[in-house]
Parts: C-alpha cells; sequence; structure tokens
C-alpha cells in the first residue's frame, strides 16, 4: 500500500475513534457506490453523520483545503445515494476531519455540521 494510502488509512481511525468518544456508532466505513465515496458513515442519536476526512503528515499543510465545492458537491451526491439505498429515519449532517502529522504527534480537528448541503440537485 502506498505511503499516503496508510497515512489515509490512519486518519480515517482516528476519525472513527473521536466519533466513537463522542458516542457515535460507526454504520460504515469507506462506503462506495460506483465512483462515488464517503469515508465515514456513523449515528448518533437522531443524526446520520457522514464524515470526510483530511489527513496531511505536514503540520503546517491546511488539509480543509482539499474541501472546495466539488468536494462538498461529491460527499451530497454520495449521501443521496446511501440515503436511496437503505431507508433510515435520521437527519442527515457533514461532519469534516483534518488531521494533521504523524502517528507520534499530531492533531486532530473536528467540524461538525461543517456545511449544509447546496440547494441544487447533483443527480
Amino acid at each position: 500500500m502506498a505511503h499516503h494510502n496508510e497515512l489515509g488509512r490512519w486518519g480515517e481511525d482516528i476519525a472513527a475513534a473521536a466519533l466513537e468518544a463522542e458516542g457515535a456508532v460507526i454504520r460504515e466505513r469507506n462506503w462506495r457506490m460506483g465512483r462515488l465515496e464517503i469515508d465515514i458513515v456513523a449515528c448518533k442519536g437522531a443524526d446520520l453523520i457522514f464524515a470526510e476526512v483530511k489527513t496531511r503528515a505536514d503540520a503546517d499543510e491546511d488539509p480543509l483545503e482539499a474541501v472546495d465545492e466539488r468536494k462538498i458537491a461529491h460527499m451530497v451526491r454520495a449521501a443521496e445515494a446511501y440515503l436511496r439505498g437503505c431507508d433510515v429515519p435520521f437527519g442527515v449532517r457533514f461532519d469534516l476531519f483534518a488531521i494533521r502529522g504523524t502517528p507520534s504527534s499530531h492533531t486532530v480537528e473536528h467540524i461538525p455540521d461543517a456545511f449544509y448541503p447546496p440547494l441544487k440537485s447533483y443527480r
């Protein structure tokens, strides 16, 4: 596995553990349908959480710079596909995680409800 894949997997492990520590239950990791992908799908209370995790080894890099309009649209399309595939009586929220550093020294930034889906169709 390439180094960037290992780093991304490690970041997703950290984010999943953080969600679980907050009382969420992880439903899916790396859920895929075609080209759509969601890093983490979790439940907490009445919310279904779709989480995107961005990890950078360089502590000076901002992982959240990679979450632009296009990435948000992709996340919303993936969430729509996930919701069509299952009957879930939940509200929906989109969380972002920014992991900076290495396993020996890192920071975790969690932004719950990071954005609301834009008001247009992504079909």
